[in-house]
């Protein structure tokens, strides 16, 4: 593996702002792995670059070679996951309390905007 490949590994998990262990848990692979794949110390195997491309909308292209564009499709917004990850989680009156604070915080924060303009 070229140097290049494992500072491109890491400058997509830097963009996305994730850790390496919830990188590396979403593409399957070790915390470990992955540092040591960051590092130098292992190669990454054609598999685990496909699910990097595929999870993370990466451009696989840019991945192997640095042409391109870092992103295939707009990056995932993983905040967003988790908060659907976490509302799918609640009770019907929880979801239901959280979609009223939501439109409560808009609200603030359309007021706020038209403060600052």
């Amino acid at each position: 593996m070229t140097a290049k490949i494992r500072e491109r590994i890491k400058e997509i998990r830097e963009t996305l702002g994730i850790s390496q262990r919830d990188f590396a848990k979403r593409i399957f692979i070790s915390q470990s792995l992955l540092g040591d794949i960051e590092l130098g110390n292992r190669n990454i195997n054609d598999r685990t670059i496909q699910l990097i491309s595929t999870e993370f909308n990466v451009n696989k292209e840019w991945l192997l070679n640095g042409k391109g564009t870092i992103f295939a499709a707009p990056p995932p917004d993983l905040q967003l996951e988790k908060l659907i990850e976490t509302y799918k989680q609640l009770d019907k009156p929880l979801r239901d309390y959280l979609l009223d604070q939501a439109r409560g915080l808009l609200k603030i924060n359309k007021e706020m905007a038209k403060r600052d303009h």
